[in-house]
């Protein structure tokens, strides 16, 4: 399928104006809605591979810079220690209430879109996968998927590194689909684990996969991609959305 892939809104939050990236279908028609969340370094060139693989598949995917009250817009951090640096430095100056506003401003975006059917989906990597885990507990979410998610079993995501993601977990009401990399040093077997049986107590609807791949396997750069684990996963979360968001409504003539 063909796409757009550089487009972007500027959207306004308590906290400031949020350039958010919007990659969707070409073609005319309404589509289900993907809010993607970015590593730590933001809108970099293997998020917007990603944000591509999602669009191309049917779906009107919206990435927003997670640091934007920070950084001037566009700016995009390094794969390199000064970069890590950085955005392991803000990651802990914003508090989680802003980063729940930003959620809220991009599902109300979505829903407005003349292209989306109102449908929408979360999915996030890294540090995106903890942000994905609390869009979850929002209604509108009707299904998640979360790659690694750093900081959840430790609570300690925002400013005070004392979030309360697995207290809130209840609030999920779409399923989850939790990916983890076995081999992944910072979410180590105690803390998956932990997650792991919170989620259970709750009884939230969940798929869980644990795979032999470093932290970082899916990103299409450096060396720990997996490209067989990339192609196996992208299937699992296609598949979620596709059962979960449905489809869009694009004319059979296109």
């Amino acid at each position: 399928m063909i796409i757009f892939a550089d487009e972007y809104v500027t959207l306004d939050t308590p906290s400031g104006p949020m350039r958010t990236h919007i990659a969707r279908p070409a073609a005319p028609g309404r589509y289900p809605a993907i809010l993607f969340y970015s590593e730590i370094f933001q809108i970099t060139g293997p998020i917007r591979r990603m944000m591509a693989m999602l669009a191309g598949h049917g779906y009107v995917v919206a990435a927003p810079e997670i640091y934007h009250e920070f950084e001037p817009a566009g700016t995009v951090l390094s794969y390199d220690q000064a970069g890590s640096d950085r955005g392991n430095a803000l990651k802990t100056t914003k508090s989680v209430e802003s980063f729940d506003a930003d959620t809220r401003a991009i599902i109300d975006h979505l829903r407005s879109r003349s292209d989306c059917t109102g449908r929408i989906g979360a999915m996030g990597i890294c540090i995106g996968g903890h942000l994905a885990f609390r869009a979850a507990m929002s209604p509108e979410v009707l299904a998640t998927a979360c790659f690694y998610a750093t900081d959840l079993h430790k609570h300690s995501l925002g400013k005070g590194m004392a979030d309360d993601s697995l207290e809130r977990a209840a609030d999920i009401c779409g399923e989850l689909v939790m990916i983890w990399g076995r081999q992944d040093p910072h979410i180590p077997l105690e803390g998956r684990l932990k997650v792991l049986a919170r989620l259970n107590e709750l009884g939230t609807r969940l798929s869980w996969h644990e795979v032999n791949g470093a932290h970082a396997f899916m990103r299409d750069e450096g060396p720990r991609y997996d490209p067989e684990l990339a192609l196996l996963l992208y299937r699992v979360v296609l598949d979620l959305f596709h059962r979960k968001l449905g489809e869009g409504d694009l004319p059979s003539a296109s």
